[in-house]
């Protein structure tokens, strides 16, 4: 008998000894195509998460993740062509945190601004703007902003000094922002980057680029999970959209709306266009390339603007124009899709006057 009671004794100091799992803590990566599209930082950043102990940790965001090869939690707020500028302006931001309710944002915002040559004292006014969100959605809210990476695009040869000078008043505007109940955090993406060795094209990182993202996000971020209180789940949950959430347009013109969804051939594939924010002289669409009832190596896209828009910018494929005439092709990346898959595409264009939306093809290899 005694021994019975010995080890009753035990188990009852095991159940009331053992530590209480950790509640959930719920982050939001925020920002353009570089985190979004498709963002594999985030994927190497998670499984780093989960291996080192952060397991109790939800991305979250009203996006899925695109791809990268690996199983991950892929929710995010990285939404392609996405100028930080527009989406302050807009009030973006506050339907994705009623949607989402993040403890943890992790901001890499403003590479579009700067292609756009948005001054850097607009950049941080539209930051400004989306603490100020944040906080009314949590007053706790840790708040990880980025030095962008550098970007030296083809197209934009003062791209490089625009981001240099963004990225030199981060600190300063930060300081002067951070609060001990919400501390903003400035993570420095920018040095040790290389536009050469660590992008595909200049602006978007590749694997290396992706893997020193990764590095430099995780020591910030486990850090403020260490400090977080998670605050309450939204209810109910909702299910991740791929598409932005609306909101009005500054353009008086209307964005057109999509393109009709057609049906995927066997062994051949499907474009559906989405528009995007539209301002005056700009907008930016979508297109979700979906295979057929069979896996396909590669695919190719093709349109006819039907009012001289013209392409300016494209991630994840590369494009060519011929007058109204587009072609784009797949990205070394996201051409294999298995049947019934997705890749997404995005671009920024001009226009003038009308903006009818165009209706792509795709075919197969």
């Amino acid at each position: 008998m005694s021994a019975l009671v010995a080890a009753l004794v035990l188990l009852a100091a095991f159940f009331v000894t053992r530590p209480a799992e950790a509640a959930t803590v719920r982050i939001m990566p925020l920002g353009d195509s570089i985190t979004g599209s498709p963002g594999c930082w985030r994927a190497l950043l998670w499984q780093r998460l989960q291996q080192t102990g952060y397991t109790s940790v939800d991305m979250v965001g009203t996006l899925g993740p695109q791809g990268c090869g690996v199983s991950y939690d892929g929710d995010n707020e990285g939404h392609g062509g996405y100028l930080v500028t527009n989406v302050a302006a807009q009030n973006q931001l506050v339907g994705w945190l009623n949607a989402t309710s993040p403890d943890i944002v992790l901001m890499h915002f403003g590479t579009n601004d700067v292609w756009s040559n948005r001054s850097t004292q607009q950049i941080l006014d539209a930051y400004s703007t989306l603490v100020t969100q944040m906080r009314a959605k949590n007053p706790a809210m840790k708040i990880l902003v980025a030095k962008i990476i550098p970007m030296n695009p083809s197209t934009c040869g003062e791209c490089a000094q625009r981001t240099i000078n963004l990225n030199n008043a981060i600190p300063a505007w930060a300081a002067a922002r951070t609060t001990a109940q919400s501390p903003i955090v400035v993570v420095d993406q920018w040095t040790g980057f290389s536009t050469a060795t660590d992008t595909y094209d200049g602006v978007h990182p590749n694997a290396s680029g992706d893997q020193k993202m990764s590095n430099a996000w995780y020591p910030a971020l486990t850090a403020a999970i260490n400090g977080t209180t998670p605050s309450p789940s939204p209810s109910p949950s909702p299910s991740p959209s791929p598409s932005p959430s609306p909101s009005p347009s500054p353009s008086p013109s209307p964005s057109p709306s999509p393109s009709p969804s057609p049906s995927p051939q066997p062994g051949g594939c499907t474009a559906t266009y989405t528009p995007g924010t539209q301002w005056g002289g700009g907008f930016q669409g979508e297109v979700t390339v979906k295979a057929g009832s069979a896996a396909i190596s590669a695919w190719t896209v093709r349109w006819t603007f039907a009012n001289g828009q013209q392409i300016t910018q494209l991630w994840n494929g590369s494009h060519t124009q011929s007058g109204t005439q587009v072609t784009v092709r797949n990205a070394g990346y996201n051409g294999n899709l298995g049947a019934g898959a997705t890749a997404t595409f995005g671009f920024l264009a001009s226009w003038n006057g009308t903006n009818t939306a165009p209706v792509p093809t795709c075919t197969a290899g």
